[in-house]
């Protein structure tokens, strides 16, 4: 039995209809057809499903798409622009535009990866992370992205891409 789902995604209000037992990453992905949310483990270990939920980032394999009942959620696509061309969006082959504004999104041309299916969980991480620490050390841009895991990287250039987007950020304030 499906219940109804209302939030507000990447500032629009959306609505669907979800059993009690499926994910808030599977509901965005096939209710809401954004894909940008990556599911990988499954367990909440990887971080590829990160989404931020009023705000604050969260594992939408972990959460149950009816608990996300009335509240704000931001993904990739709302964060870096529906016609961002951003890694694992449909539009990835689109050749759109990256959003202007100086944000995390920005780090997917720098970190040198090869597959970008863990990027967008790093990208809402981060930008988490840059609200509530705009100066960031080498070491806690680290320690912050200890929860999401990249096969393709040593981390070295997700890391400089991340201070490089607190550089950027920081100027533009």
């Amino acid at each position: 039995m499906k219940q109804a789902v209302r939030l507000v995604v990447n500032g629009q209000p959306r609505a669907g209809a979800a059993e009690a037992r499926t994910s808030l990453a599977d509901f965005l992905r096939d209710d809401l057809d954004l894909t940008g949310t990556h599911v990988g483990c499954e367990h909440g270990v990887c971080g590829a499903c990160t989404v931020l939920l009023e705000g604050e980032p969260v594992r939408a394999c972990l959460m149950l798409a009816v608990q996300a009942e009335g509240r704000s959620v931001m993904t990739i696509e709302g964060l870096a622009g529906a016609d961002s061309g951003f890694p694992g969006s449909r539009l990835e082959r689109g050749g759109g535009r990256r959003r202007a504004s100086p944000n995390p999104a920005g780090i997917h041309g720098q970190t040198r990866a090869a597959v970008w299916f863990c990027t967008p969980g790093i990208v809402l991480t981060a930008e988490a992370f840059l609200r509530d620490t705009p100066s960031p050390s080498h070491e806690e841009i680290r320690e912050m992205l200890a929860g999401n895991l990249c096969r393709c990287t040593g981390y070295h250039f997700i890391v400089e891409a991340i201070a490089e987007a607190a550089r950027v950020m920081r100027r533009a304030q």
